[in-house]
């Protein structure tokens, strides 16, 4: 967590690269949300987070990161592997047999960083509200993330964890929502618009903040940062990040298509030339 804002930059570039890399090795996989995502994920590990290594499932006096919508795990494996809590070569294994890095963040392989199995949507809101109260009942003063997906916010589940945790005032809980406008199905206002979104989160009792740039680092991390100084306040916190679904990548971006669909080898190398390292780096 010292690296400057140069290199975290650079770091989003090699992230995306292995992105990529993971999801063609296999043909399989969620690279587009994996790519928008990118900057939300270097800001937290690279610079708004406190955490010790090596990991612990318990995480007492750590902050905590939930990942509800579990599909978009290559960009977590690449940053948990970037940062250090397991080698950068284990990435070759995703979605192999055998392998701690499935399809979905799973637990029973013992993965450093993975706290809660999450490929199934709408659950991990209600996970982190009984760790963040857990952590109150410790007089653990640190933070719980958790990121979700905006066609997630289509589950039920997710509107009572909002509701539950307003009325219990939840207030050391930072939650983000990728809102890109595509899901698997296509554009999410026509699969099932979320109307005001910005309104309805407040109505149901947070503190909402929104960030139009979801793909610029620096804004990225001061809205995180300007999000923990409104946690203890009473409230839950929540930010409406806005990012490209497929951000980088000049054919991916804009389209639902690469929700969960791998490039092919000729696909693969543009992708590479638009994400060029001064060393085009390998896993």
């Amino acid at each position: 967590m010292s690296k400057s804002i140069e290199e975290l930059k650079s770091l989003t570039t090699q992230i995306r690269r292995d992105i990529l890399r993971m999801v063609h090795a296999v043909n399989s996989g969620h690279p587009g949300g994996s790519l928008g995502c990118t900057e939300f994920f270097t800001a937290l590990y690279g610079n708004v987070m406190n955490y010790n290594l090596p990991f612990t499932m318990e995480g007492k006096n750590e902050d905590h990161f939930y990942l509800s919508n579990g599909h978009i795990s290559p960009v977590y494996y690449s940053t948990l592997a970037r940062f250090n809590f397991f080698p950068v070569d284990e990435l070759r294994t995703f979605r192999k047999l055998d392998s701690r890095l499935q399809g979905h963040p799973t637990t029973h392989e013992g993965l450093p960083g993975i706290r809660i199995a999450s490929g199934s949507l709408g659950q991990g809101l209600s996970v982190a509200l009984g760790v963040a109260e857990g952590k109150k009942l410790d007089g653990d003063t640190s933070l719980v993330y958790t990121l979700h997906g905006d066609g997630e916010l289509q589950e039920g589940q997710v509107w009572e964890a909002l509701m539950y945790a307003a009325a219990k005032k939840v207030d050391n809980i930072i939650s983000t929502i990728d809102y890109n406008g595509r899901q698997i199905d296509g554009d999410t206002d026509d699969v099932l618009s979320l109307g005001n979104l910005h309104a309805k989160l407040e109505a149901f009792g947070w503190t909402v903040l929104e960030e139009k740039n979801g793909n610029d680092l620096e804004a990225v991390i001061a809205i995180l940062e300007k999000a923990k100084t409104e946690t203890g306040k009473g409230k839950p916190v929540v930010i409406i990040l806005h990012t490209e679904m497929g951000y980088g990548i000049d054919y991916m971006m804009g389209s639902h298509a690469w929700h969960g669909k791998a490039p092919n080898d000729e696909q693969l190398d543009t992708a590479f030339k638009q994400l060029y390292l001064e060393a085009p780096a390998d896993y």
